[in-house]
């Protein structure tokens, strides 16, 4: 079986002392794809150039809703748009909305959500999304953009309608170490169509059961896949597969291969701690 691992941060602090080994032990669990996210502009050319270093990895362009300050900065937004033009750049965000944390302005927050969105439609990408305890932005901008834009809404806890209204708008949603707890509300993920989810881990945040309350990895999202298995009554083999086949198409990686040599650790920086 082979995995995808479509949503971690690979450039986080949490990966700088044995970042090869942590690809090493991906690669001997069948994790065969790795998309990389990026949290804002500086992070997207570490990105983006591990993503150029090895073959599994690809990597994306945005800016976090925690790294929105009072407004995106327009030479930083610039620098997304120029990154997103990268052959490994699958993506533009992670974008969207943190009203849990507040960690910027909402209003700033929401309008470095639709630039993103702006910048997704306008380059053809689909845009990855975070959301928590902003459901009524996130509809607002999803029913907004239907039929402009197709994204991912990352870590998808809910609530049903969010899920139903994302179908109905050809988005994906993925799951994440949380599909493996005890509150995860499994009726989500059988509601979703099979061709229309995706697994992650969010590492190194995150790590499902049985490796709760370590720092997470690629390696584990086959723990994914089999909560999501046992959840929807399919094999594990089932889940791995569509699973992968929904990612590469999502991510449009069939369409856009390496283009490059790689360089190995060209222009890679670590990451602070994301909470």
């Amino acid at each position: 079986m082979r995995f995808a691992d479509s949503h971690c941060h690979l450039t986080d602090r949490a990966f700088g002392g044995d970042r090869a080994a942590v690809l090493a032990r991906a690669r001997e669990a069948g994790v065969r794809r790795i998309v990389t996210i990026a949290s804002d502009a500086a992070d997207s050319r570490a990105a983006l150039a591990l993503a150029r270093a090895r073959d599994e990895v690809w990597g994306t362009a945005g800016i976090h809703p925690h790294s929105v300050n009072g407004a995106p900065a327009a030479d930083d937004l610039g620098a997304v748009r120029d990154l997103a033009a990268h052959p490994r750049c699958a993506a533009i965000g992670e974008t969207g909305l943190d009203y849990h944390y507040d960690n910027a302005p909402r209003d700033a927050q929401r309008r470095s959500f639709a630039r993103h969105v702006e910048l997704a439609s306008e380059l053809d990408l689909p845009v990855v999304v975070h959301s928590r305890e902003a459901v009524a932005d996130t509809t607002a901008v999803i029913r907004e953009s239907a039929g402009r834009v197709t994204g991912v809404l990352h870590c998808f806890t809910g609530p049903p309608d969010l899920l139903e209204l994302a179908m109905d708008a050809g988005w994906h949603v993925s799951f994440t170490g949380i599909a493996t707890f005890k509150s995860f509300d499994s009726a989500l993920a059988r509601a979703v169509p099979r061709d229309r989810y995706m697994i992650e881990t969010d590492a190194p945040y995150l790590a499902p059961v049985p490796k709760r309350g370590r720092r997470n990895e690629p390696a584990f999202v086959p723990h994914v896949a089999a909560a999501l298995a046992r959840i929807r009554g399919e094999t594990l083999e089932r889940v791995a597969a569509d699973s992968w086949a929904n990612t590469l198409s999502f991510y449009g990686m069939k369409k856009r291969g390496r283009a490059e040599e790689p360089r190995p650790g060209e222009g890679l920086q670590e990451r602070g701690p994301r909470p």
